[in-house]
């Protein structure tokens, strides 16, 4: 069924468990989508500008507000335009139907991949071994380089993985899905995982790290190279790499805008959001009004939030849905040792609870800073449960 962390939660620890992690995935998915839009719009700004060289105003291309470590601050910015308009686009997408969507996304991703290696292959004949050094900076103060810059990011990082939880949200529209979803998650986890490494490694390679803060890294480490190197004709892979990543975020994008609408309908379905969210179109087969009121409201957070506090937000959200489903699997092998399991998590009495361990450490690494923003979306959603999902529950009903 649809619905991934959401179901799981559900079928393994209850109603109010599930809606709390159901509430988390909106976080999730809402903010992932607004996130990647503002990525998007910093490589087509680059593309525009640099590249073929129209003017495109900077206060159309960012956000009029920012955090500065600790608190909101105002810009120059008026609205990021161009994030608005990918999510937009790529809505009325959704909207059409899945097998559209699915159809543009394969193409979108054969190009993104081919971008990646050519980005290896050309990069890698630019690295400085001295970009290297120091392997881990010196701490310069909360969550900044040293150890704990390294846990810190990689809470943020965690942004990368809300992919595989997203394929399992299309699981109801899968032929197969108790041998594909294991093949899907696990295999992308994998060859995912060895392209993080490497597109990684080649861009500290590439440039100082600390001139890849910026809302186009790759596009930014290709520019200094030229830049340190008049001879190098790396022009044209930074053309290939805008193209790609306008073109690869895109399929973030479409992603992020699919899954977020079908976990409103198994919501929906359950009685704990209203049934506007449950209705199907009756041409496109699409969850509609879901995926118009998600469009609309991640048009809202890509036009005017700033992408540092929409990452890590979203990460804050994948950490503790992933976390749950790790005691999920746990309490069902002892709730229900019968149930019939075409997939076997190997060793779960290991496997689970390290798996609670490290989200939970590493949600923490980003809620001493925005602890207040989550705590206020978690208190909303508290008040939408006992208002309206638990008088109306299924489960409230039949009891």
């Amino acid at each position: 069924v649809s619905g991934s962390a959401y179901s799981y939660s559900y079928a393994t620890l209850g109603e109010y468990v599930a809606w709390f992690i159901g509430w988390c995935l909106v976080l999730e998915y809402l903010f992932a989508s607004s996130t990647v839009a503002v990525g998007w719009s910093g490589y087509l700004v680059s593309f525009l500008t640099t590249t073929l060289g129209l003017p495109f105003p900077a206060e159309l291309a960012s956000a009029p507000i920012t955090w500065d470590g600790s608190g909101f601050v105002r810009t120059a910015g008026v609205i990021n335009l161009p994030a608005v308009a990918i999510v937009a686009a790529v809505s009325g997408l959704c909207y059409v139907g899945i097998t559209q969507s699915a159809f543009v996304n394969g193409i979108v991703v054969a190009i993104k991949v081919a971008v990646i290696a050519a980005f290896l292959g050309f990069g890698m004949q630019y690295i400085d071994p001295a970009n290297f050094t120091p392997f881990i900076p010196a701490n310069e103060g909360p969550g900044r380089f040293g150890m704990d810059g390294v846990f810190r990011a990689a809470t943020i990082v965690f942004f990368a993985y809300i992919g595989f939880d997203a394929v399992s949200t299309a699981a109801g529209e899968a032929k197969n899905p108790q041998r594909d979803m294991p093949i899907g998650i696990l295999g992308s986890l994998v060859v995912c995982t060895l392209v993080y490494i490497a597109v990684c490694a080649v861009l500290i390679g590439m440039a100082p790290y600390r001139e890849l803060d910026t809302a186009k890294p790759v596009a930014t480490a290709l520019e200094l190279a030229m830049r340190a190197d008049p001879g190098a004709n790396l022009g044209w892979l930074k053309t290939a790499v805008e193209i790609g990543a306008i073109a690869g975020l895109s399929s973030v994008i479409l992603v992020m805008l699919m899954a977020q609408p079908r976990i409103f309908y198994s919501m929906s379905r359950d009685g704990l959001m209203p049934k506007m969210f449950g209705k199907v179109h009756p041409k496109h087969q699409t969850p509609y009004v879901g995926t118009i009121v998600v469009g609309g409201l991640a048009c809202l957070l890509a036009g005017f939030m700033p992408l540092s506090v929409l990452g890590e937000l979203v990460s804050m959200g994948t950490l503790i849905a992933f976390a749950t489903v790790c005691l999920g699997v746990f309490v069902l092998r002892y709730t229900r040792p019968d149930l019939t399991r075409p997939f076997r998590v190997p060793m779960f009495w290991l496997i689970c609870p390290l798996g609670v361990i490290a989200c939970l450490f590493l949600f923490f690494q980003s809620f001493m800073e925005h602890w207040l923003i989550f705590v206020l979306w978690t208190l909303l959603g508290q008040v939408i449960y006992f208002g309206y999902g638990y008088r109306n529950s299924k489960l409230n009903k039949a009891r």
